[in-house]
């Protein structure tokens, strides 16, 4: 990411692999169902065949989605980079965010992580949401010493 002049890195991070975990935990769920389906259908071999088939998959699928998302937020930008081989961009200017709300269920909250959703100004873009970072309360906090400074920055001018 380019950054402009004067502007700061805030945050910069890729979803936790704690907020992957319950990604894993449902294909470790549906291993098991066809694994032992498999099993009861055909043999013992072929049902451990498809229980580790699945659990690859969802493992390097859940690693891929992670590591293919990127969170930025500078003392003057939003961004969200999306995907390996194509990619989707989205970014807005910290000065358009007017709220920001966190969401965590219960094994969010003990796994500590969350989503954090910006809603943003004249755009109707539904989906800003930083999706499976630690500690949501830490982003929260990195967006308003965004805006404070950004603020400070234009009344010192």
């Amino acid at each position: 990411m380019d950054l402009h002049p004067g502007e700061e890195i805030v945050f910069e991070g890729h979803p936790s692999w704690r907020g992957v975990l319950s990604f894993y935990l449902k294909g470790l769920l549906i291993a098991l169902v066809v694994g032992v389906v498999v099993w009861l259908v055909a043999a013992v071999g072929w049902g451990i065949l498809a229980f580790a088939a699945i659990m690859v998959v969802a493992v390097l699928a859940g690693f891929v989605v992670r590591m293919g998302t990127h969170y930025v937020i500078t003392s003057q930008r939003l961004r969200i980079r999306r995907g390996i081989l194509a990619k989707k961009v989205q970014q807005t200017s910290i000065d358009r965010v007017q709220n920001v709300n966190t969401d965590q269920s219960f094994v969010d909250r003990v796994l500590r992580v969350g989503s954090v959703d910006f809603d943003t100004a004249g755009t109707d873009d539904s989906d800003f949401t930083f999706r499976g970072v630690s500690e949501p309360s830490d982003i929260v906090a990195a967006v308003d010493r965004a805006q404070r400074a950004q603020s400070a920055a234009r009344e010192g001018l």
